[in-house]
């Protein structure tokens, strides 16, 4: 009895513990001349949440379960998934990706495998203004381990993270 409720416990440990990787995020502006290069690491744990921390921890991009939290330079934005149809594609992706489950399909979600990644773009239908203008998430097709998330905003600038 003891040793099964051990086990029970060394199992749902392991479940729910950290996944922490590594991570490099440059941001591109079109109006300065050198990127920003700065670097953190990655938090993962199922179903659904995800934290990548820049700078020292100054630098946040979050998902827990439905809300995203993003820091940049001081200022917070947060939105949830139910009310922008935009990160409820973006939260059906990366919930599927954590998973290992199959990508969801739609009119807003692009997947293109080639040399064993796939490439996911999520690109609004609508013309609504927002922070981003598209997302897209390479992923490792083997592992399902995330390699580089790229989020593209207005007049070409962008956030680029890149795992190791």
């Amino acid at each position: 009895m003891k040793r099964h409720i051990i086990c029970i416990l060394f199992c749902l440990f392991a479940c729910y513990a950290n996944a922490q990787t590594p991570v490099t995020k440059v941001s591109h502006s079109r109006a300065v001349k050198t990127d920003v290069v700065t670097t953190g690491e990655v938090t993962i744990k199922k179903p659904d949440y995800i934290c990548i921390s820049t700078d020292g921890g100054r630098d946040l991009l979050m998902m827990n379960g439905t809300q995203f939290t993003m820091t940049q330079k001081g200022k917070k934005h947060v939105t949830d998934s139910r009310k922008n149809a935009l990160f409820a594609d973006f939260h059906a992706v990366l919930k599927a990706v954590i998973n290992g489950q199959p990508v969801p399909t739609g009119n807003d979600i692009k997947v293109v495998t080639t040399g064993g990644e796939q490439t996911i773009t999520i690109t609004p239908s609508g013309k609504k203004r927002q922070m981003f203008t598209s997302f897209v998430l390479v992923v490792d097709s083997k592992s399902s381990a995330m390699k580089r998330l790229r989020m593209n905003g207005r007049n070409n600038s962008y956030t680029e993270y890149l795992l190791k």
